[in-house]
């Protein structure tokens, strides 16, 4: 089984998600990204658009609107200012 990485997506209202993914493809201000367990460390604001979040062959898609991506060798916050599930 790979390496799974802890992400968590919190908006101003509550957090929205807290566990292991296999991937997260998110909106950065200077172009889209993706992060999987063991990325490389960086911290980058975030633009307008959906967030992906890949687990177990299932993605759930979150639209966001601004903050900021965290990858620590910890694995991924992202602090946005407004996010939603979509449906």
């Amino acid at each position: 089984m790979a390496d799974k990485l802890h992400f968590s997506l919190v908006s101003p209202e509550r957090e929205l998600f807290s566990g292991p993914v296999d991937q997260v493809d998110a909106p950065g201000s200077e172009g889209d990204f993706g992060v999987l367990a063991g990325h490389a460390p960086f911290m980058t604001a975030l633009k307008e658009g959906p967030l992906r979040v890949h687990n177990d062959g299932a993605i759930t898609t979150y639209e966001v609107r601004g903050g900021f991506a965290d990858v620590t060798p910890d694995g991924l916050t992202i602090l946005a200012e407004h996010a939603v599930e979509a449906v």
